[in-house]
């Protein structure tokens, strides 16, 4: 596995770099190969936007799904990049706000720990630079799910830890998180939650761009367990190779509202940020493969073996 790994971070840095004219050059080539040639998951990916959004006619899917594979070959070079790009650089290109409000929140309530909704929207593994703008006594962290490739999980890693935040296996979550807390008095912890969950983590469901689709209810139930202030990451892409994520609260007092409320609340804000601009969206996910009947057949034949 070290020699593995070692080839591959080795051609992945000397990619990494290139410089982004360079970059975003292969990028375009590789859309061609990729789309027409590959064709990778173009049957997940437009059953996906046509049942997303039924009110769009075949050309308008047909654009936004040309758009997304333009912009996924876009994610692959930047995060190649993503290697070698220095502090000053990221800072430019991928900018925040909001975090002096969160910072403000914690202290003015006296709370230890935010929690940051995020979904695989834009490029989310630069979002991982967002410890730079938070003061130096506030520890960043990140929840991952390990791959199964060990080479590439941690090269991932090495990827995702170099900006200082980091980075928590979803199955260690809360001890981490604890043990973040002994290193300062502000934690801010950035969850993706938007993955299609196991059938054994499915609890929940919410209506999501036209689908009852099952969610990940462990951030909300975490939050409410360390009464945590929750806060969307609403991302947008001004122009190629720069991002902009501004913070906001999304739910004022998590004990104050209804159970899996904070994750309904948080799958509206999702959505009206993929409407928003739809091929900044990971589309290529098959997040609908599980249904509400399938799951409650499931759970009835539980009940009777």
């Amino acid at each position: 596995m070290n020699i593995v790994y070692h080839l591959v971070f080795a051609f992945w840095y000397v990619c990494s770099l290139l410089p982004f004219r360079v970059l975003y050059a292969l990028s375009d080539a590789l859309f061609y190969p990729l789309y027409y040639v590959v064709r990778y998951r173009r049957r997940v990916v437009r059953r996906n936007l046509v049942e997303s959004f039924p009110e769009k006619t075949e050309e308008e899917i047909v654009h936004i799904e040309k758009q997304f594979y333009s912009f996924f070959c876009d994610y692959i070079v930047e995060t190649l990049k993503q290697l070698s790009l220095s502090e000053k650089e990221i800072r430019r290109r991928m900018t925040f706000s909001g975090t002096d409000d969160l910072i403000r929140d914690m202290e003015r309530e006296d709370k230890h720990y935010t929690f940051i909704y995020l979904g695989h929207y834009c490029n989310w593994e630069w979002i991982a630079s967002m410890p730079y703008w938070f003061p130096k006594d506030t520890v960043c962290g990140q929840i991952y799910h390990p791959l199964y490739n060990k080479a590439f999980d941690r090269l991932f890693l090495e990827m995702r830890s170099r900006y200082g935040a980091q980075c928590i296996p979803m199955k260690e979550t809360l001890r981490k998180i604890l043990e973040m807390r002994r290193r300062s008095n502000h934690v801010v912890v950035g969850f993706i939650s938007d993955q299609a969950p196991k059938w054994n983590s499915i609890h929940h469901f919410t209506p999501f761009l036209h689908h009852d689709t099952p969610v990940f209810i462990g951030t909300e139930k975490l939050g409410r367990k360390l009464d945590a202030v929750i806060y969307f990451a609403d991302v947008t892409r001004p122009r190629r190779g720069y991002y902009h994520c501004h913070l906001y609260r999304m739910v004022d007092n998590v004990e104050a509202v209804p159970e899996y409320q904070v994750t309904d609340v948080y799958m509206q804000h999702l959505e009206q940020m993929i409407r928003r601009a739809p091929q900044y969206w990971l589309w290529s996910h098959n997040r609908w493969k599980r249904t509400r009947a399938e799951w409650e057949q499931r759970q009835a034949d539980k009940v009777t073996s």
